[in-house]
């Protein structure tokens, strides 16, 4: 039984999701420092994924410090570090991207864009801090 939640879904990289599930559950805690990731065999066999598939979400995990691996004893999750500023701005530049773009499609104006930003946070985090727009601050 894997530590995290993932439920893959056909035509997407299931590569892409699983990288995402195990991603979300280290930065939501769910996943906490030291505990231990599963094995490449473990992953593959629980998801029903190609073992190379597998490797490389593993590897990806640990490219971006999220996963660490002691020889002999494991994959372990690592203590979070603060990422740069310009490494936040590099990981999240497509993603916005691609926020923006659809919320423009759908006819959204930015400042529901923020607000359903600031409400998902809390949602997943607990956060209570909200994010203020202009209209909230009139």
């Amino acid at each position: 039984m894997l530590p995290f939640a993932v439920a893959l879904t056909p035509g997407l990289s299931p590569y892409r999701q699983v990288a995402y599930a195990a991603t979300r559950a280290i930065v939501a805690g769910e996943l906490p420092a030291g505990s231990t990731f599963p094995s490449v065999r473990e992953l593959s066999q629980a998801l029903k994924i190609n073992p190379n598939t597998a490797q490389k979400v593993i590897s990806e995990l640990v490219r971006d410090g999220l996963l660490e691996v002691h020889p002999g004893i494991g994959t372990k999750v690592t203590a979070r570090r603060r990422a740069t500023a310009r490494e936040r701005k590099a990981l999240l530049s497509h993603e916005v991207e691609q926020l923006i773009v659809e919320a423009k499609r759908l006819g959204l104006e930015r400042d529901e864009v923020i607000n359903a930003v600031g409400a998902r946070w809390s949602e997943l985090f607990g956060d209570e801090k909200r994010i203020s727009t202009q209209d909230e601050r009139r």
